[in-house]
């Protein structure tokens, strides 16, 4: 680290220490690429308050890299899995969710999701067990006395290495599939009838038809569907902390949970206390273009420019189906900022330029912007509701569609079907997000409401790290239900001891009615003999 950077983190440490005394130590836990973008802008923040950072950077980080974030300190080790066999199992993921996958029913998942996800699975099981087996490193760990682990959700261990350190724990977390971890270790409340499940690619209000497809949805994730190979990950989990426990216990004793999405996306539903709604905690203003970006963007006059991109992930978009995009994109007055690294089709229309990287905030927070094209992840659609730019959607994998779905239903969005789409297909949508200006208006309110909030998302998310440092955790703000066994949280011990009484009451309501009934015809018996 270079001596800038140590002055500025040591007089930030001693305003810390001055300001409040509160100034901790945090430990992460991370995952890879938008994952992390995410977790690090927290981190970032953390650090500019004060706060001593380190994140554990195996080997096999794809995105992990020290030159990028100076303010922060990388705790690096080896692993048995290089960063090639991650790097495939992400590309592998996208990939084959992308294009072999159905999307008619959840149910159509399985088995080929189900056994991506198993690979997955296996791998940070694998990545997991070099980092807790690590003696030296664990033994430096609890040497550093860390006040708080924060932690991706999906990226299993943070909470055994936080259990191992006996040191509280927090979630960063988008989503599990079907809600299963939020359901069962966050005892979050998750009703089918009107909150569309994640992965269903339903929005809004339900029709009965989709109620019935958001309940199959629900019971596939619930009964059929694993997120982890849960007893292989408990079996770990017991031998390493010496008592049985299984994987969805060691996660519920996360402290806080801050979910990456806010009321501007999703749709309401009941929450807990020790539960927050921080989506959109990387948006920030615009600044200025490259000269060369602003010069082409001053070409396009009163009809402005669309923003194109399928995200970082998407590496194999084919010929053919590039030429239709670029044909499409062709066919627009707007000039068009299209992220691609494949190769330049030859329908590429004059109005159209190809970059490798686009600086996306920016061209989105640009007055000329008037629509962009999406894949619906988490991290563009929240930009694109900060600077109040209606989006097309083309939805890919995992949440993008119900990203895409959600903001269809809230009218700030048009859907195109990427298997099936045509160049007709995204011209008209492209069309009809441009010139009818309702899109316009139901994102510029939905901007509204992401914005009209008491604090910023990203402020919230720094409070509850330091709120769960300063008390030694959250225990105060979760439910008592973790306190119940399964059976008494949905209190079938309670209704079986009133259905057994209201049987034991009509069986002796019977027995009586039989026995004055009995006595009754015997007394006239007598009489007549």
């Amino acid at each position: 680290m270079t001596m800038k950077w140590m002055s500025v983190l040591l007089l930030l440490q001693i305003s810390c220490y001055f300001r409040s005394g509160n100034c901790g130590k945090v430990l992460v836990w991370p995952l890879e690429y938008s994952h992390w973008m995410n977790l690090k802008t927290i981190l970032d923040e953390l650090v500019q308050r004060g706060h001593e950072v380190t994140v554990l950077r195996p080997s096999a980080s794809i995105f992990l890299d020290p030159q990028k974030s100076p303010g922060l300190k990388f705790e690096s080790y080896s692993t048995s899995i290089s960063k090639d066999d991650m790097d495939k199992i992400f590309t592998m993921l996208v990939d084959v969710w992308t294009y072999e996958i159905p999307r008619e029913l959840c149910l159509s998942f399985s088995p080929l999701l189900q056994n991506l996800i198993n690979e997955f699975s296996d791998s940070y099981l694998r990545l997991c067990r070099d980092t807790v087996l690590n003696k030296e490193l664990m033994s430096k760990l609890r040497r550093s006395k860390f006040d708080v682990l924060f932690s991706d959700a999906i990226a299993p261990c943070g909470e055994l290495i936080a259990e191992l350190l006996q040191i509280p724990f927090l979630y960063s977390l988008r989503f599990s599939p079907g809600y299963t971890m939020e359901k069962y270790s966050g005892k979050f409340l998750v009703p089918p009838s009107y909150v569309p499940m994640i992965l269903s690619g339903l929005g809004g209000q339900m029709t009965f038809m989709e109620r019935v497809k958001n309940m199959m949805c629900m019971l596939y994730f619930d009964f059929w569907f694993e997120t982890y190979n849960e007893k292989k990950w408990s079996q770990f989990y017991s031998e390493t902390l010496g008592r049985p426990t299984t994987l969805t216990e060691t996660i519920g004793k996360a402290e806080m949970w801050l979910i990456r999405t806010y009321w501007d996306l999703e749709f309401p539903r009941p929450t807990l206390p020790n539960v927050d709604f921080v989506g959109g905690l990387h948006c920030k203003a615009a600044k200025p273009l490259p000269k060369e970006m602003e010069d082409f963007v001053q070409t396009s006059g009163e009809h402005g420019i669309v923003v194109f991109s399928l995200g970082s992930m998407v590496r194999n978009v084919s010929e053919d189906k590039a030429k239709e995009i670029a044909w499409a994109l062709a066919q627009i007055p707007q000039k068009v900022f299209w992220r691609y690294d494949g190769m330049k089709p030859d329908t590429l229309g004059p109005n159209t330029r190809i970059f490798k990287w686009i600086p996306q905030n920016d061209l989105l927070g640009h007055p000329k912007t008037r629509v962009f094209v999406t894949h619906g992840g988490a991290n563009g659609i929240y930009e694109s509701i900060h600077h109040g730019v209606p989006m097309v959607g083309i939805p890919l994998f995992a949440e993008q569609y119900d990203n895409i779905a959600h903001m269809v239903a809230k009218g700030a969005a048009a859907s195109v079907d990427f298997h099936t789409m045509t160049s007709s297909d995204l011209l008209n949508a492209l069309k009809e997000v441009i010139n009818n200006p309702s899109y316009k208006k139901n994102v510029k309110w939905l901007s509204t409401i992401h914005h009209d909030q008491p604090m910023k998302p990203l402020d919230r998310a720094v409070f509850w790290v330091e709120y769960v440092m300063r008390h030694k955790g959250a225990k105060h703000l979760k439910p008592l239900a973790f306190n119940l066994t399964w059976y008494q949280y949905y209190s079938l011990d309670v209704i079986g001891f009133l259905l057994a009484c209201v049987a034991i009451m009509i069986f002796l309501t019977i027995k009586c009615c039989l026995f004055v009934y009995r006595f009754f015809v015997k007394k006239q018996k007598n009489k007549k003999e």
